[in-house]
């Protein structure tokens, strides 16, 4: 089979042919039927800052799949040949489909295991099946499990691309009065379909309103600074986004304010069950784009330069 391998910071993807998987005990087979494209793929190819998760190169990006179960190893008698499943990436050790020891989705067949597996209801496509594996898991974590967003809370969500529409779609589901920023005046036009209170291009428009929580799903250094400087007394900060791997802060609003800052990564297999329930109903239904493999690379650039609406989800035909 052919996959779009990685080789390192400042290298490009290389299309090669590469052997099957097999599923060996406590694994199954996954052929993929839809990937995401994130900008932590593209941080990879940019930032030497992210080689230590690359320990075995070349190796196969891609930590948003979604596919169907081809291949049962022993002890996986629960599962079997042809259950549509999406893909919680992380590891219990760490490690992370897409990552280290794990080949990903920038290729047609992948390995995983228990921790990964989630039935993937079929009202939900492999499309949304798939952002929900990242995209969905991570920012539904940062925003409920993390930042305890609730009904009553005023939220401020920053980047309104495929992990921040996300967050701020199921913060509004949850009662909280929302206000988002981009710098993607397209981006920005999805205020009323988010169910936004208010829209703008940096948070700090909205440090008036008392902002009980931040989630910055960008972290381009100054989304962080900004954030501190524009949350309420006693206000937390979660920061998602890595953007940026370093940001200079303000300490003397953290003080005074006795803030709280909190990191988030990835979610749980829960997260991603319950994610999969709003996306059922119909109430969660992010914007995608639809390439195919053979645009991964292409698409990447896309990324890397901005002003891409919604998620990157390539699709691998039958």
């Amino acid at each position: 089979m052919k996959s779009w391998r990685f080789h390192g910071t400042d290298k490009p993807l290389t299309l090669e042919e590469v052997e099957a998987p097999h599923a060996g005990p406590g694994e199954v087979v996954v052929a993929v039927k839809a990937a995401g494209l994130c900008h932590s793929d593209v941080s990879a190819l940019d930032d030497a800052g992210w080689m230590p998760l690359f320990p075995r190169l070349p190796m196969t990006l891609g930590h948003e799949n979604a596919g169907v179960i081809i291949e049962v190893g022993e002890g996986m008698d629960h599962w079997k040949v042809g259950d549509r499943v999406g893909l919680a990436p992380v590891m219990p050790d760490g490690d992370a489909i897409g990552y280290g020891a794990w080949d990903g989705g920038f290729g047609p067949q992948i390995r995983a295991t228990e921790a990964n597996l989630v039935r993937l209801p079929d009202e939900v496509s492999f499309e949304l099946g798939a952002m929900a594996t990242d995209a969905g898991l991570t920012s539904y974590h940062a925003m409920v499990a993390v930042g305890g967003a609730a009904k009553g809370k005023k939220v401020g969500v920053i980047g309104l691309g495929g992990l921040g529409y996300i967050g701020a779609r199921v913060a509004v589901l949850l009662g909280a009065e929302v206000y988002g920023v981009d710098v993607n005046p397209a981006a920005r036009e999805l205020k009323d379909e988010i169910g936004l209170a208010g829209v703008g291009e940096t948070i700090a428009e909205f440090a008036d309103k008392g902002l009980d929580l931040i989630v910055d799903y960008a972290g381009f250094g100054t989304t962080t600074s900004q954030a501190i400087e524009s949350l309420a007394e006693f206000g937390t900060l979660v920061q998602v986004g890595m953007g940026r791997l370093e940001s200079t802060i303000n300490t003397y609003p953290i003080i005074i304010n006795q803030l709280t800052i909190r990191g988030s990564k990835s979610g749980t297999k829960e997260d991603l069950e319950a994610l999969y329930e709003l996306m059922k109903s119909g109430d969660l239904n992010p914007p995608l784009n639809i390439i195919t493999p053979a645009e991964i690379p292409a698409s990447l650039d896309r990324l890397r330069e901005g002003g891409v609406v919604g998620r990157l989800i390539a699709v691998y035909e039958d």
